[in-house]
């Protein structure tokens, strides 16, 4: 368990607009994970990009120190200044071991998250291990350590009240935004066709908006999102020439600058000087600062929501006890699989050593004694080694679980 690393910018520690500084985009990954796997050879390795937080979880030999985590982070080639990423590694929070551990078990659960209770969590770590596990960046360790945070969110999920009315982030901008007094039928203009926006538009749907136009840089996902609102779509490129006003603009995307300038607010606007409802849950901020200081705007953004978040970690606060204990009791259900599995591991040679050793007493050392017998005792002989071959293999591993197994019950006692 030593060797479990967890380097971890969160909410707790960095402002929400300087964490999309940190956000990697689908299509950089592979490469910056090959590049960082073999600068400091990490074995195992997963990254975790949300609203609210970037991480990156590996299995690996190294220590945390700061020299470690300011060569990881130069290895990822992040796209800052070199003196703005000497502020985020004071930032940081590193684990190892067993605290490690502990920590991926909380966030899974969302006992850490801007939102205690929201199970996107859960769905957002399956999704990047399983990205990094097709790339092939884990193994082993990290298949285990994955089923079982999978396993602990769902029984603190089920056996507990912590998801009780689940609040995400983008759940609670649909109530900001439904307590904004809105025309009859708004014209929503959405930008960006990502899950986040997925998910607002699916609240509207529900609840009988349906004036929909929908711009993204993959032109096909935006195809998906408007069939599915019956809705025009364009590609992101198209945004400027739209010419038919908005009362509501819904924007995420992953750009890593405001895509929404001054220039480009006043030509949406088409001529309108009403005051719109501009809903922006982009990591870092897809709309200008200018537009908002300058232009009559209800402003709803990610980092506006985090007094209702608070709200709703103290609602949630007695129930976090309760999930500490399932969590606590996986740990200690897990660490004994872990030293069970490092010792199948480590024997998978055992049997491959009891066929050469039978092969080269057959074939070698007892070749001529071997041909002197006549059928019937070599028959006989044959099944005296088969049944003493599989009671070598079976036996040393069955005493090794057996001796793991006491040794955790007198750990425990």
């Amino acid at each position: 368990m030593e060797n479990l690393k967890v380097i971890a910018f969160t909410h707790k520690h960095v402002e929400l607009k300087d964490l999309g500084n940190l956000v990697i985009c689908n299509e950089e990954l592979n490469h910056r994970l090959i590049n960082l796997k073999n600068s400091l050879d990490i074995p195992e390795i997963f990254y975790i990009g949300t609203c609210n937080r970037v991480e990156f979880v590996f299995y690996g030999a190294h220590e945390l120190t700061d020299e470690f985590i300011a060569k990881f982070m130069h290895s990822m080639n992040f796209c800052v200044p070199s003196e703005r990423l000497q502020c985020y590694l004071g930032q940081v929070n590193k684990y190892s071991g067993m605290e490690a551990l502990n920590h991926l078990l909380r966030m899974s659960c969302s006992i850490e998250s801007l939102v205690v209770g929201e199970k996107e969590i859960l769905a957002q770590v399956r999704r990047a291990y399983e990205r990094c596990r097709d790339a092939g960046f884990t193994g082993d360790f990290m298949r285990m350590m994955m089923d079982r945070l999978v396993k602990t969110a769902k029984e603190v999920y089920t056996h507990t009240n912590i998801s009780r009315n689940p609040i995400s982030v983008v759940s609670l901008a649909y109530r900001k935004l439904r307590e904004v007094k809105l025309v009859e039928n708004p014209r929503i203009l959405i930008i960006g066709a990502g899950e986040t926006n997925q998910n607002l538009a699916k609240y509207l749907k529900k609840h009988k908006y349906k004036n929909f136009v929908i711009f993204n840089r993959t032109v096909e996902k935006a195809y998906a999102l408007a069939a599915e609102l019956h809705a025009a779509a364009f590609p992101l490129t198209e945004l400027a020439n739209y010419k038919h006003g908005f009362d509501v603009m819904i924007t995420c995307t992953g750009s890593s600058e405001p895509i929404v300038d001054q220039a480009l607010y006043t030509s949406l606007c088409n001529g309108e000087v009403d005051k719109k409802v501009v809903v922006d849950l982009a990591i870092p901020n897809d709309i200008d600062a200018a537009v908002i200081a300058q232009n009559p705007i209800h402003y709803i953004e990610v980092s506006s929501l985090q007094a209702i978040a608070q709200k709703n970690i103290k609602e949630r606060y007695d129930e976090l006890h309760h999930a500490e204990k399932i969590i606590h009791q996986n740990i200690e259900e897990f660490l004994p699989m872990i030293k069970q599995r490092r010792v199948e591991v480590a024997m998978r040679q055992v049997p491959d050593k009891i066929k050469e050793i039978r092969a080269t007493a057959m074939n070698e050392v007892f070749a001529r004694e071997l041909n002197g017998l006549d059928p019937q005792a070599l028959e006989v002989l044959e099944k005296v080694i088969n049944y003493m071959e599989k009671k070598y293999i079976k036996v040393p591993m069955v005493m090794a679980k057996e001796i793991l197994v006491q040794s955790s019950d007198a750990a425990q006692n």
